[in-house]
């Protein structure tokens, strides 16, 4: 392998926790075609390294090695031990933050600062399942039978197939894996082809901490084909994915095939509501934090704002001034805000998305110049009624958020939202003890919190006779 693949255009302090290799069947590798792809650095357009680009019978034989080493993890291992693997995982994490936040900016473009927050966030799931490893209890159930005993227990799944997006490299695996493994599960992780290195390198710490190499494996590709094996291949149990809707429909449609159990985190289409009683100053610092972290590419971030008609002007003054102040640059640079987005394709998507805005009536109030006289593109409303039909006028139904002062106003809207989760007078709504994931056509299941082990574990029943004497 080139040696130049496996170095940064900037120095880290643990330079052993770059890898542009993969992780298969107990072995760092290059592809047997020896296949790369290269991964572009978003500020400045040019290739930040490449990396190992792997086969359908390459992700075949990962699935077979994650098979046998899932049988050996789950029969010598207790919640106990597993546990404590968690917490090294968790420790080396939080020891190399600075690190892992260098590639993570590097590769997907987010502030050094809002990299650190994501990758301190990421490791706060690996220590949430260290501790609901060890709290994973079955019951004793009263039988209706004379003499005879029912329990329950929870056991893992098995192999479980993880796909993750690139707006969160680091978050979106510790989210997904630490729990599979927590429950006795072992994976098979295809890391997003725009961010792969994150990924490779939390691998790296969870072989550090102690892991079995034959239940961990990531395998990088840009062949559709190829990581289409974790959703058709009957060794693999569960599928994992976050992404766009399309795919993920896609995605179920092959796992029926086997009888997969699914968990789908889906596409958004986020209200953002300001009441006429609400804490104006509060709605907009609420909006910046939903609609702008991570330069907007989150699938909770707001996408339509309804503010009401008598409290419109304020709010949309306010937005414009904090907007104003935002610094946009390279993520690792100094003072920076926001940085790039991901690629020249979000680029070009965000352009279309501001110009239909336009074409449509939309005013564009900060960054150009449109006819004074068309009406704002943040929507104005007069009534809870109307504004609430509107908010669930989608097929989506991941998260929506709203601002009110009034309690009444507050549970009331609360329950008639079609959606996971709901802010209330906050943006900010994901955290380890929530349990994240939408309705609708935005998603099953869930993920974090204490819901989130349950998805990796099948329950058995066991009914136990007695004797009649």
């Amino acid at each position: 392998m080139n040696e130049s693949h496996n170095q940064l255009p900037v120095q880290i302090a643990n330079p052993t926790l770059f890898d542009s290799r993969g992780f298969i069947a107990g072995k760092w590798r290059c592809a047997a075609s020896n296949k790369t792809f290269a991964v572009i650095e978003p500020s400045s357009g040019q290739i930040l390294a490449h990396c190992a680009d792997f086969s359908q019978q390459e992700f075949v034989e990962a699935i077979e090695e994650a098979d046998r080493g899932f049988r050996e993890y789950f029969l010598h291992t207790n919640a106990k031990q597993r546990s404590s693997l968690l917490r090294k995982w968790n420790d080396l994490i939080l020891q190399n933050v600075d690190d892992l936040a260098t590639i993570l900016s590097l590769e997907n473009g987010k502030t050094l600062a809002e990299a650190k927050g994501e990758v301190t966030y990421a490791a706060s799931f690996v220590s949430w399942f260290a501790e609901e490893a060890v709290r994973s209890y079955g019951d004793v159930i009263p039988s209706s039978y004379q003499n005879t005993t029912a329990l329950t227990f929870k056991e893992p799944v098995g192999v479980c197939g993880i796909i993750t997006p690139w707006n969160f490299p680091a978050a979106m695996i510790t989210r997904k894996i630490a729990p599979a493994f927590a429950a006795g599960c072992s994976v098979v992780i295809k890391p997003p082809s725009e961010t792969p290195f994150t990924a490779i390198a939390l691998v790296r710490l969870a072989l550090e901490a102690g892991f079995p190499p034959d239940i961990v494996n990531v395998v990088p590709t840009k062949d559709r084909n190829a990581s289409l094996e974790l959703a058709t291949h009957p060794k693999v149990k569960k599928i994992s994915f976050t992404g766009s809707t399309n795919v993920g429909k896609m995605l179920t449609k092959l796992a029926a095939g086997t009888i997969k159990r699914v968990s789908m985190e889906l596409g958004g289409n986020a209200p953002f509501i300001v009441f006429n009683d609400a804490d104006v100053e509060k709605a907009i610092e609420g909006a910046l934090i939903c609609k702008f972290r991570s330069s907007g590419q989150t699938c909770v971030c707001a996408n339509r704002l309804y503010v009401h008609e008598n409290v419109l002007e304020e709010f949309t003054q306010g937005l414009i001034r904090r907007v104003q102040s935002f610094k946009l640059g390279r993520g690792i640079d100094k003072g920076v805000t926001h940085g790039p987005l991901v690629n020249s394709a979000a680029v070009d998507k965000v352009k279309n998305h501001v110009q239909d805005a336009i074409q449509k009536g939309g005013q564009l109030r900060y960054g150009g110049d449109v006819p004074a006289d068309t009406p704002p593109a943040i929507f104005s409303f007069s009534s809870e009624d109307e504004v609430i039909e509107m908010a669930n006028d989608t097929e989506f139904g991941l998260a929506g958020y709203f601002f009110s002062e009034n309690i009444n106003r507050v549970l009331r809207v609360a329950q008639r939202l079609e959606c996971g989760m709901i802010g209330v007078n906050t943006g900010l709504i994901s955290a380890v003890e929530t349990p994240f994931g939408g309705v609708k056509e935005s998603g099953i299941g869930r993920e974090g919190s204490k819901y989130g082990l349950g998805e990796y574990q099948n329950i058995k029943a066991v009914t136990i006779g007695g004797s009649s004497a």
